[in-house]
């Protein structure tokens, strides 16, 4: 019986760690796509157009 709820236990935990890791992965895209994209340019394109 202690062995069961301490699985419960466990994937609760690796389900809630799973969650947080997720959302915080994708506010990081979020904030990515926010920030200045003109560091990424490379030079070169515009001088052949």
């Amino acid at each position: 019986m202690v062995k069961a709820f301490r699985r419960v236990i466990a994937a609760v935990t690796v389900a809630v760690l799973a969650f947080r890791a997720v959302g915080s992965f994708l506010s990081w895209i979020e904030h990515q796509e926010d920030s200045a994209a003109d560091t990424w340019i490379d030079e070169d394109e515009f001088e052949d157009a």
